[in-house]
């Protein structure tokens, strides 16, 4: 059972990972001009890891503002969520819904086992 949730944790980080990834591709896809991409690009990317730094890094415990139970509910389904719509815009809409959909079945196991 630990080496599943392990897997589950592991799970988490490149759920983490892929929210980086949508943000930046979207960015750099959108119908604009290079330097509008190029700024999107980094910049979207940029806002997540700032929310993220501040609210959640580290199960809360390195985050400047370590947040628990509801509100922290609430920023992992804002920053996931934002991530599955931008996922969507910039892929199928269907991979959106993937992204978010594995991210929910993720994180009720973590609720379920007490993970971070």
């Amino acid at each position: 059972m630990n080496v599943v949730k392990g897997a589950n944790l592991a799970l988490m980080f490149l759920l983490e990972l892929g929210v980086l990834a949508g943000a930046a591709i979207w960015g750099f896809t959108l119908d604009a001009n290079p330097i509008v991409r190029i700024i999107a690009g980094i910049g979207a990317p940029a806002v997540f890891i700032v929310v993220w730094a501040l609210f959640a890094a580290g199960g809360g415990k390195n985050a400047r503002f370590p947040l628990t139970g509801p509100w922290r509910a609430a920023v992992e389904v804002a920053w996931f969520g934002g991530a599955a719509v931008l996922i969507g815009l910039a892929v199928t809409t269907v991979a959106g819904i993937a992204f978010f959909a594995v991210w929910a079945v993720n994180g009720a196991l973590r609720l379920l086992w007490r993970q971070a």
